[in-house]
């Protein structure tokens, strides 16, 4: 049986454009961090998660090497989703709130992942095992450390295994075509951790991990606990962001001369509208079924990525300009508002 990290020729093709995509999805996109992914071991990618498929596609999209990804099993029922799904290298993963039973039927995929491990193919799994649209973190889950530690236990003595945090910003959770920044932490070495603490048993083992990764993901991103003085808390941090987070400057451009230039710019606009009027106008009647807002930059984006290679690429440059003129109005209506209240 094929494992799912062995080389496939439409992959491969496929691979570099969708990354090429992602990074013309948004205005600014900036990787930090790069040096940090470890090039001597095993590789287990672990980043927070606020924007469903656009957390992996961002993971993707930090190099051209194959990477092997978990999603949440009920995803795979449909026997054409789950082809689909198995040509991207994801495979199924069952959640405890699936239940106690449906659990125990990880270990193929626990198994498969070892396997791509010890291939030395970087391996990732959102730690939070579900989104939430905020910048914060949510309990880590037990998975990552339970695979993490199998592979070691089968192959360290051979090369390290690691866990690398990511800490994935985004300036807007429900659009695309703003700021996106990918903060690639220093790695854990969870074979230097497990021989250290030889002496622990494999429950103390993983609460260990779980600490340390999670201290290590808060420090990558904006992160304020989720209690009552949240929005407090995160306006005050964004007014005063820390490196690497504050490298996209605040739009500064008046009131005025903004409303000018958009105002210029509107026959442009409309004649961009029209040409991609197949594009948006069936991405916005998807978003209207799609109850999750956190799921739409998602589905705008395999959307656009459809739309535009099924017309040669012809209509890019007016999907991007439709785009950033949205991003300006969207600028425009912020800087009004305080004005109003």
């Amino acid at each position: 049986m094929q494992k799912i990290q062995e080389k496939d020729r439409l992959y491969n093709c496929l691979h570099p454009y969708v990354n090429w995509m992602f990074k013309h999805a948004y205005r600014h996109i900036k990787y930090v961090g790069k040096e940090n992914i470890p090039t001597d071991g095993s590789v287990i990618f672990a980043p927070n998660h606020t924007n469903a498929l656009q957390d992996a596609l961002a993971i993707l999209a930090i190099d051209n090497k194959p990477k092997v990804f978990v999603a949440r099993a009920d995803i795979f029922r449909h026997p054409t989703i789950r082809k689909i799904l198995t040509f991207f290298k994801i495979m199924p993963i069952n959640r405890m709130r699936d239940g106690v039973d449906s659990v125990r039927h990880n270990d193929a995929t626990e198994t498969a992942a070892i396997e791509a491990l010890h291939d030395k193919v970087h391996f990732c799994i959102l730690p939070e095992g579900t989104h939430q649209a905020k910048h914060s973190l949510l309990p880590l889950k037990k998975g990552i450390f339970r695979i993490a530690l199998r592979a070691n236990d089968a192959f360290g003595h051979e090369q390290p295994i690691y866990i690398v945090p990511v800490g994935i910003e985004y300036a807007d959770f429900f659009h695309l075509w703003d700021s996106l920044i990918v903060n690639i932490g220093k790695p854990i070495n969870v074979t230097e951790i497990a021989a250290k603490h030889a002496d622990l048993e494999r429950p103390e083992l993983i609460l260990h991990l779980l600490e340390e990764l999670t201290h290590r993901m808060q420090e990558l991103i904006l992160w304020v606990p989720n209690d009552k003085d949240y929005e407090h808390n995160i306006h005050e941090l964004q007014a005063n962001p820390p490196a690497p987070l504050n490298a996209f400057a605040k739009h500064k451009m008046s009131k005025y001369l903004l409303g000018a230039m958009l105002l210029v710019l509107l026959p442009l606009f409309l004649c961009s509208a029209v040409i991609t009027f197949p594009l948006w106008s069936v991405w916005l009647l998807i978003r209207k079924v799609i109850k999750d807002k956190a799921f739409h930059n998602s589905v705008q984006f395999v959307w656009q990525l459809v739309f535009v290679t099924l017309t040669l690429w012809t209509t890019l440059p007016f999907w991007m300009f439709f785009q950033e003129y949205l991003y300006l109005f969207r600028k425009l209506i912020k800087i009004v508002q305080p004005s109003n209240n």
